[in-house]
């Protein structure tokens, strides 16, 4: 998603990445991947408990999911990855964007 950060934000769109892990390993991350976005820390699993993605593959991990939220908080299409590696292309996640934005 880094490399299209700036097609994510032509439309009015903000990344958020969510770790269960503790807030000095998120910075870490973002640091080595040289993240434009923030990386958030829940190692109470809030979020992810509310978003039902927790452990879903067994590794006391959040399942790599993608949420789209509108702007009234609307959650407007999902994507929950079946195995780590399973991620929706950032094309996929740009053509349900376009969608929102268009109206109709």
């Amino acid at each position: 998603m880094q490399q299209e950060y700036a097609r994510f934000q032509e439309l009015n769109t903000e990344l958020l990445a969510i770790s269960v892990q503790e807030p000095d390993i998120g910075q870490q991350v973002s640091e080595l991947l040289d993240l434009q976005y923030p990386v958030l820390s829940d190692p109470g699993r809030l979020a992810v408990d509310a978003y039902g993605v927790y452990d879903l593959l067994g590794d006391s991990l959040a399942a790599p999911s993608v949420f789209v939220i509108d702007i009234d908080g609307v959650v407007r299409w999902v994507y929950v990855g079946e195995s780590s590696g399973d991620r929706p292309s950032n094309e996929m996640i740009l053509e349900q964007l376009r969608a929102l934005a268009t109206p109709g």
